[in-house]
């Protein structure tokens, strides 16, 4: 092979090498871009069911083996969903969504009354689960402003609490009536930082007999998405340690501000 032979080799293996290295590159640019962006699109994706996107951390392996049976369970959750957060999920859709129009300020929610175990919790205890007449369903807007919410929770909690639907959705309301809003969160009309253990603090006061380990804050990784508060089967506040374990550990989070309303 001629010198000039050799050399032209050389520049084509050169040249293919720095457009291999080129190619990885930009490869390497793109997934980097998607992990980035993977945390603003999720959200999109997940439907616009609150409970569907919020029940995964309270999951264990009793939960996952097993429908339950109703009415075996040793006490309740009350979640309360702090609506905003949800809703600023939700993005271009939230329009669309009952809970996120302008029309009413919501704050606080109910998302659910969950039987629990001491570890783990039951779910889906009947398959199929029995209907919910349209008006029952309608009756309980004013707490869970969502009918898809309204009925997912039955489907999924209620079933387990081995009350009919009319007996589940009236201990919803008494438990919800059990447990007061502290002044200060039942309107925001500005970004509020604060931390967990404060807002904690904010809800004993305003409810006596309400116990750090009865009650729990949940978030994302910046802001505020639900306050749990744990109840015996005669709505009672209770301790709680495994739902307390699995509280948000951040020191400050983000409570975004309610939508419409006067």
């Amino acid at each position: 092979m001629t010198p000039s032979r050799r050399a032209a080799g050389g520049r084509e293996r050169t040249d293919a090498l720095t457009a291999g290295a080129r190619r990885a590159g930009l490869l390497r640019r793109v997934l980097a871009s998607l992990l980035l962006l993977a945390p603003l699109l999720l959200p999109a994706t997940l439907g616009p069911a609150v409970a569907e996107a919020r029940e995964g951390p309270r999951q264990n392996s009793r939960a996952q083996e097993s429908r339950g049976t109703p009415g075996e369970f040793d006490f309740y959750v009350l979640s309360l969903s702090w609506s905003p957060t949800y809703c600023e999920d939700q993005g271009r859709r939230a329009s669309q969504e009952e809970q996120c129009s302008l029309a009413r300020p919501y704050a606080f929610v109910v998302h659910g009354l969950w039987p629990q175990y001491e570890r783990g919790f039951p779910r889906s205890c009947q398959v199929p689960p029995p209907y919910v007449p349209n008006p029952m369903v309608n009756s309980m807007l004013d707490l869970m402003p969502s009918r898809r919410l309204v009925i997912h929770e039955w489907k999924t909690h209620g079933t387990c609490s081995g009350l009919d639907a009319a007996g589940y959705f009236d201990l919803v309301r008494k438990a919800r009536e059990k447990v007061v809003i502290p002044a200060e969160f039942h309107r925001l009309d500005a970004y509020q930082m604060i931390a967990p253990a404060d807002l904690e603090a904010a809800f004993r006061a305003a409810n006596p007999g309400l116990a750090p380990d009865m009650m729990a804050v949940d978030c994302d990784r910046r802001r505020l998405r639900e306050v749990r508060i744990c109840m015996s089967r005669d709505l009672a506040f209770r301790a709680c340690p495994e739902v307390d374990t699995r509280a948000c550990r951040v020191p400050k989070i983000v409570m975004p501000p309610v939508r419409g309303g006067n």
